[in-house]
């Protein structure tokens, strides 16, 4: 599985010229190895009235990027980039789901933007998903990659480690992102805190 998220990083960050030389933690000397991964295993009991619970709330991953395996009982969704509709992720036999992480979005200056999402419960049937979480050593601090900074796109975040974003996250949870902001007031490929994206769609958002 680290195999494969490393590939998929790579794919993303190679479509935007982005080589392992204009990154420090592959041969950073602090660090013993080239990525940190957890496995996290989560039950979503059925539920007899889902319209007044919830499974997980909206967020985003603290992570790179999250690959996930769902059972064949649907509850994903993600929110579009406008912020209107809820889209429902079907489970796919044999499938994965991959989330991208805020620390991909900050190591990318915002260009690969990590995606709202949360899971609800079904009424008849139990959910299990397995989700693995890849991101950088511990130790190591990511910040955007100097080759996406310019005069013209300044950096849009402050350098963080893992452990330091997971406080963070413990603390503001959806405000963790704006909270390392630099620019506030510069766009985000469109777009904006996750909390305040839900705040502000409370009455319009709808699951499509």
């Amino acid at each position: 599985m680290q195999k494969l998220a490393q590939t998929l990083m790579w794919l993303m960050l190679g479509s935007l010229g982005i080589t392992k030389e204009d990154l420090n933690w592959p041969n950073n000397s602090n660090s013993t190895t080239t990525t940190t991964a957890a496995i996290q295993l989560n039950h979503y009991p059925a539920c007899p009235d889902p319209d007044r619970a919830m499974g997980l709330a909206p967020h985003t991953d603290s992570t790179l990027l999250t690959i996930l395996h769902q059972s064949n009982t649907s509850g994903l969704q993600v929110l579009r980039d406008d912020g209107t509709r809820w889209v429902t992720v079907p489970p796919i036999r044999g499938g994965l789901v991959v989330h991208i992480g805020d620390l991909l979005h900050i190591l990318s200056n915002g260009l690969c933007p990590s995606v709202v999402h949360r899971a609800v419960v079904n009424r008849d049937r139990n959910r299990i998903s397995i989700a693995y979480l890849h991101g950088p050593p511990s130790n190591v601090r990511i910040s955007p990659v100097q080759k996406l900074v310019g005069p013209s796109q300044p950096p849009l975040y402050r350098a963080v480690t893992w452990n330091e974003y997971l406080g963070t996250k413990a603390k503001h949870f959806n405000k963790a992102l704006s909270s390392v902001r630099l620019c506030a007031a510069a766009p985000i490929n469109g777009l904006v805190d996750a909390k305040d994206q839900n705040n502000n769609n409370n009455n319009a958002v709808k699951v499509g």
